[in-house]
């Protein structure tokens, strides 16, 4: 289990999850975003409570997660409630494809 350096800010959590499922293991992963999705990530207009991670194709995606569209966004604005892939190291992928119970 990976703990959190003091210099990283966390966002957000899922309490709901840890509430709900035994929680044996924790991967740490980067997400693929857009600009204004950054900026209303840091308004703290994100939604993970109902979000959880599918494999496609040795490939981790966040689905059903919700950033609300950036309030000063203009017809470039991001979608609400797309499929967001994430970004894990290599030995956490092949950690991945053999634990699948995990996600």
């Amino acid at each position: 289990m990976s703990k959190t350096p003091s210099n990283i800010k966390v966002i957000t959590t899922n309490r709901k999850a840890s509430f709900n499922y035994v929680l044996e293991d924790k991967l740490e992963a980067g997400m693929v975003l857009t600009g204004t999705e950054i900026k209303s990530i840091r308004d703290n207009q994100i939604n993970i409570n109902d979000a959880y991670v599918m494999i496609r194709n040795e490939e981790a995606f966040l689905i059903n997660s919700h950033i609300s569209a950036y309030k000063h966004g203009n017809v470039y604005n991001h979608e609400p409630g797309r499929t967001r892939k994430l970004l894990l190291h290599k030995s956490q992928r092949v950690y991945a494809d053999s634990h699948p119970s995990v996600f």
